[in-house]
């Protein structure tokens, strides 16, 4: 048998290791203008035409290439920001991987044009789908100009995978913000075809941030903000952040270390604690904030967009970062402080020279004793009792409660109305409850053991809060709009042409229960929030399953798609066994299972509960 294992052309790598550092229009912008501002430019226009499809052109004035290194940059794992491993562990340049160009490369039309000021000629080259079609000498400008060209198109399911000109647009102007953001020093230029979208010039920090997002804000955005500041021996930070009554639901945050974009959502937690009880839990405040550290405490080398990063003294440094933010807060009287303003107050006369200070003096009686009865008033005198008798008279009528009668517990309680009692039993076991002790035992972490009169009863914990909260969950739908939990971080929902027909059908009910959408184009919706007593990991895992079980359901949408939804929903959400559960959390399990509909059975049908009657028990001691 022949070898099978072989090495893959260069052009199927390329194309391999596109699919992963070039994902839009929007990662190509990235990848170009880091590699400009590495170069040293101090000004980037940026001309885009049909949000990156047709035309993405960066435009520098940096340091430019000679005619061997511009060829050799579009080799994979070529790059003069490394030259050892050791150096991933100083980093000081936004690139260093070497993939960028050769990905592009691979799925767009390329057309490079450099050169450097030493040289009076620059150098042209035009590569397409990983192939040289021309390189030659020209006249251009020192600096370097990449032109990239209907990007895709080779890849015809990537360009398909394109969203509308209005989502990958927003997606180039989200990495422009994160660029312009922390390198205020350098100009930069937007054009989305011969329209002028930025013009930013070289500024600090503060008028940076106002040039880009001013139009979107108010005039007096920039007074809304407080500067932070603060240098240790671990890190150094400062920016600003928002005042708590600005905070919103649509908040501008953005962190940044070593003049690089991060996400971080541990730090991000650092900030919003400093704000707790300041606003309300669906808004959000403002922050830009900047970390400088030393790089050999971080690793940028986790994913090639290079947005998640490990920090070596990540707790101290969140300990810090709330401190800084506390600080601020404090430091711009946000939390209230006391006034030490002595205008206008009345004037406190100081102790004259000639007076005496004493010590507070306490007159008592040595000879009172409390235990010592005299009608003169010293003593405590105990009151004659009377008709001791009369507090035995209901000891036999409450009798039955030491025998274990509870109160008859009303069963026409307000659950959905859909479901009625089908057996006896139920009947009885909802009307004549038994319990006698309110105090349970849970056994395995799974069942919950209680003693009634008539013997034990075991119930499971997981089924019978799949019980309640279906009924929960379908009164929801059927009467009010439930609770919704603001998500932290958006989560795109893709939908297929059959999905998305199921979606529309069910989506009155998913909003009814709490949860939040906002539709971005025909088929994509952004899930903005849950139901607030979810405690499912997955968000869209679960919608994905609502969606799959409503869609093979064929009845009335009113009837069996939104029990569909409940019971998925109460089965992802309830208790697992293996949970511990509190004296309080079992009685109130045991009471809620009680008012429920039924509450022998779940509603696929299993047994939630059953009954060791007394003369089982007693019989096995025979």
């Amino acid at each position: 048998m022949s070898d099978i294992i072989h090495l893959l052309p260069d052009s199927v790598a390329n194309q391999i290791a596109a699919g992963e550092v070039i994902q839009r229009p929007a990662s190509v912008l990235k990848e170009l203008v880091e590699n400009s501002l590495d170069a040293g430019a101090t000004s980037i226009k940026v001309v885009i035409k049909d949000a990156g499809r047709t035309l993405i052109q960066i435009i520098d004035n940096g340091k430019g290439m000679s005619q061997t290194d511009a060829r050799m940059a579009f080799e994979r794992h070529a790059t003069s920001k490394i030259s050892s491993a050791d150096d991933l562990f100083s980093l000081k340049t936004m690139g260093f991987r070497g993939e960028a160009l050769a990905s592009i490369a691979a799925v767009a039309q390329v057309e490079l044009r450099t050169r450097r000021t030493e040289d009076e000629l620059g150098v042209k080259i035009e590569i397409a789908g990983t192939r040289i079609f021309a390189q030659e000498q020209v006249q251009c400008e020192v600096g370097t100009t990449f032109s990239i060209k209907n990007l895709f198109f080779n890849v015809p399911a990537r360009r398909r995978f394109l969203k509308t000109d209005t989502t990958e647009k927003g997606h180039i102007l989200t990495e422009f913000y994160r660029i312009v953001l922390v390198n205020p020093t350098v100009e930069f230029f937007l054009y989305d075809g011969d329209e002028e979208i930025f013009n930013l010039p070289a500024t600090n920090h503060r008028v940076r941030i106002s040039n880009v997002f001013g139009k979107q804000k108010s005039k007096a955005w920039q007074q809304q903000w407080l500067s932070i500041e603060t240098a240790t021996t671990l890190v150094s930070i400062y920016g600003y952040v928002g005042k708590p009554e600005h905070a919103q639901k649509n908040a501008s945050q953005y962190f940044f270390v070593n003049g690089r974009y991060m996400r971080h959502p541990y730090f991000h937690k650092a900030v919003t604690t400093a704000y707790s009880q300041m606003i309300q839990l669906s808004d959000s405040p403002d922050y830009f904030i900047y970390f400088d550290v030393d790089p050999q405490t971080i690793d940028v080398n986790i994913h090639p967009t290079k947005t998640e990063i490990k920090f070596e003294n990540e707790q101290p440094i969140w300990s810090i970062l709330s401190s800084a933010v506390k600080e601020a807060l404090g430091k711009f009287n946000i939390v209230p402080s006391i006034d030490f303003d002595q205008e206008d107050a009345i004037p406190i006369p100081a102790n004259g020279s000639s007076t005496t200070i004493e010590p507070p003096r306490s007159n008592f009686n040595p000879s009172y004793n409390p235990f010592q009865s005299s009608s003169n008033g010293g003593g405590y005198k105990s009151p004659s009792v009377t008709n001791w008798n009369k507090l035995y008279d209901d000891f036999e009528k409450n009798s039955d409660i030491d025998n274990g009668t509870l109160p008859r517990v009303d069963s026409k309680l307000n659950a959905y109305s859909t479901h009625a009692i089908q057996n006896e039993s139920i009947q009885q076991t909802i009307e004549h409850p038994d319990i006698v002790t309110k105090a349970n035992f849970q056994y395995k972490q799974k069942f919950i053991f209680t003693s009634i009169k008539s013997g034990l009863m075991m119930i499971d914990q997981h089924r019978a809060h799949v019980r309640i909260l279906f009924d929960q969950f379908m009164h929801q739908m059927m009467h009010r709009p439930g609770n919704s939990q603001q998500l932290l971080f958006p989560e795109e929902l893709l939908l297929s042409e059959h999905t998305y027909q199921v979606f529309e059908k069910i989506s009155n009910e998913l909003h009814a229960l709490g949860f939040d959408f906002e539709k971005i184009d025909s088929k994509t919706y952004l899930v903005k929030g849950v139901p607030a007593h979810l405690n499912t990991g997955s968000t869209l895992g679960l919608l994905d399953e609502l969606i799959a079980k409503a869609s093979n359901s064929t009845s009335d949408i009113h009837v069996d798609i939104n029990e569909t939804i409940a019971l998925t929903l109460a089965k992802n959400t309830a208790i697992k066994a293996g949970q511990i559960l509190t004296e309080e959390e079992m009685s109130d399990l045991i009471d809620k299972l009680f008012a429920s509909s039924n509450c022998n059975y779940t509603p696929d049908g299993k047994i939630i509960m059953t009954i060791l009657n007394q003369e089982d028990i007693e019989g096995r001691f025979a």
